[in-house]
């Protein structure tokens, strides 16, 4: 008998105020409670999407005492999810911010915790260089967490870029992976579909990416198309376009035994170096020149 369980994804057009932000992931998660969700995933940056750092300096609260944090465990525990806010941003000691995402179990209790690894800090051409690294500090941790019926792994949005996190996720016993992401339109237009099957298809795992779509209070607009990768790399479920919504499906959890069957990467992974041939050595042909 296949193991099945149904999860849901919340697509956002969030803005720069908590509250609005709150009621939308309230409504969206009991319509996938309504749907028969045990899962329900949001995108990053779900509760406070501001426009710049003084916007998040306005905003963000530390982790003890966080409001919004104590509303999305009552949204969790009245729902009876896995509520996973994809990230918010939680105000640090040093004047900076974690990008982190938050797990809740159905009783409103923290499962886990992870902090985005990889920051984007970029020359761009014709435009002001973007350090990310001086508004938010990078985490050095890659977190699973066991939610019964499915082993998790926790990635945000550019960490998509990086898949040795993936494969050390898979390695660490995930089954699904979640990629709550804010891609911009021309990244999504280009890599987002292509990038996030390439990861499901490497790591022979569910991939869960719920997305920000659409232009926002704060000036930027995203993606959006929030959607669901089998371990073969088929997507089985998507948004369509931008607009804000759920995305619901079940996952068969057997096919992901079966595609690391079908293609044993993981299992037949090998550790090399790199590097040029020892100093002094020669190569030799056959014919002995």
């Amino acid at each position: 008998m296949s193991q099945t369980t149904t999860v849901a994804l919340v697509q956002m057009n969030a803005g720069v105020g908590a509250g609005d932000n709150l009621a939308e992931i309230e409504k969206r998660v009991a319509e996938a409670r309504r749907a028969g969700a045990v899962y329900v995933l949001t995108p990053e940056m779900s509760v406070v999407f501001a426009k710049d750092r003084a916007g998040l300096q306005a905003a963000a609260e530390p982790w003890e005492g966080n409001r919004a944090m104590a509303r999305l465990a009552g949204i969790a525990r009245d729902n009876g999810v896995f509520l996973h806010i994809g990230s918010l941003a939680i105000a640090l000691e040093d004047g900076r911010f974690a990008n982190r995402s938050v797990l809740f179990d159905p009783q409103g209790g923290i499962v886990s915790r992870y902090d985005k690894i990889h920051l984007f800090d970029a020359e761009i051409d014709g435009a002001n260089a973007y350090r990310e690294s001086a508004t938010y500090a990078g985490g050095d941790t890659a977190v699973t967490a066991d939610i019964e019926p499915f082993v998790l792994g926790i990635s945000i949005c550019y960490d998509l870029r990086f898949p040795a996190l993936y494969r050390t996720l898979a390695e660490a016993g995930a089954q699904v992976i979640a990629v709550p992401s804010a891609f911009t339109v021309p990244t999504g237009e280009a890599h987002w579909h292509v990038l996030l099957r390439a990861r499901a298809i490497e790591t022979g795992c569910f991939v869960l990416a719920a997305a920000q779509g659409g232009r926002h209070e704060n000036g930027r607009a995203t993606y959006g198309h929030s959607l669901i990768v089998s371990p073969w790399g088929k997507v089985i479920a998507e948004a369509d376009g931008a607009e804000p919504g759920l995305v619901v499906a079940a996952l068969d959890l057997d096919a992901v035994a079966e595609a690391r069957q079908r293609v044993p990467a993981l299992a037949n992974a090998r550790f090399f170096r790199a590097g040029a041939p020892q100093s002094g050595s020669t190569l030799k042909t056959q014919a002995g020149n």
